[in-house]
């Protein structure tokens, strides 16, 4: 993990915990049990980290157009970071149980608010304890800071983009990162329709992970986008999932391979099945499966 990733080790963290500039997210969550992430972090936390809830923090409330996790209103989430104490001159590192599934929309939210110094831990907290990192448990009293939103409208795709054009999907690379079973509409476990936007391609987001739910290293997730993408790494394209949470796992996954950040669908499969008049798709897109399901 050289000058300019996204992700940071166990290591690299320790040895820049007391940086006063350094702010922590612990984003832990549980879809079956939303209630769990907060009683994790209060049972025990990396020194420093705050929580931030999926549900609550991290998205907007439900509405009967959107998907499970909206994107956030740009004040309101601006207001939260200044509560957990981020301000625009600080370096974030956000973290999860493991493979970084959900810590990864953190991510992704502070660079949409124009805030590009922010990290993932890789192996999150369970990398942490295998590393004998120092743990706290009870909550944190932070000093509230004050973040300015800088929005990029640029990285963002819209249900009102998709549905304007069906058949341009196709060319714009869209890429879902749900499990191959959920994309070919073989098994829903969360939301009420089966299936996939019709155009899109289908790239579990576990293929950046190696067995132990850790970052593959930088020359093999070369290989993967290489054959994914192809040799222009410029070149748009964009990421989906069940609700806008794992898909910016692959923005990730493709930037630490040299590739451009790419637009997130926020609404992804959760909002798109919510007028029974857009198109579904079955069975293959591109399927490409390592076997690990995604469930967010």
């Amino acid at each position: 993990m050289g000058h300019g990733s996204n992700l940071i080790d166990a290591n690299e963290l320790q040895s820049q915990i007391d940086d006063s500039d350094l702010r922590i997210i612990d984003c832990r969550f549980d879809l079956a049990d939303p209630s769990s992430g907060r009683r994790a972090y209060l049972q025990g936390h990396i020194p420093g980290a705050v929580f931030a809830d999926l549900d609550r923090d991290l998205a907007a409330p439900v509405s009967p157009d959107s998907g499970r996790h909206p994107l956030p209103d740009m004040n309101t989430f601006a207001a939260t970071l200044g509560r957990l104490g981020i301000s625009n001159a600080s370096n974030v590192v956000v973290y999860d149980a493991g493979n970084g599934a959900l810590a990864s929309r953190a991510w992704w939210l502070l660079r949409w608010l124009g805030h590009e110094r922010v990290r993932l831990l890789d192996g999150g907290f369970a990398h942490w304890i295998v590393s004998a990192g120092p743990v706290t448990s009870g909550s944190e009293q932070v000093t509230e800071a004050q973040f300015r939103p800088e929005p990029r409208a640029d990285i963002v795709l819209t249900t009102a983009e998709l549905e304007s054009d069906i058949d341009a999907i196709a060319g714009m690379r869209l890429y879902d990162a749900r499990d191959a079973a959920r994309f070919r509409g073989e098994d829903e476990p969360i939301d009420p329709v089966a299936g996939h936007i019709p155009g899109s391609l289908n790239l579990p987001f576990p293929v950046s992970l190696d067995e132990d739910g850790r970052w593959k290293s930088t020359k093999a997730l070369e290989a993967v986008w290489l054959s994914v993408l192809g040799e222009d790494r410029q070149a748009p394209w964009a990421v989906m999932c069940g609700s806008g949470v794992t898909a910016c796992h692959l923005a990730i996954s493709a930037m630490e391979a040299g590739y451009r950040e790419p637009r997130l669908y926020v609404g992804s499969w959760s909002e798109w099945i919510r007028d029974p008049q857009r198109p579904i798709g079955l069975g293959d897109g591109l399927n490409r499966d390592p076997g690990a399901a995604d469930l967010a």
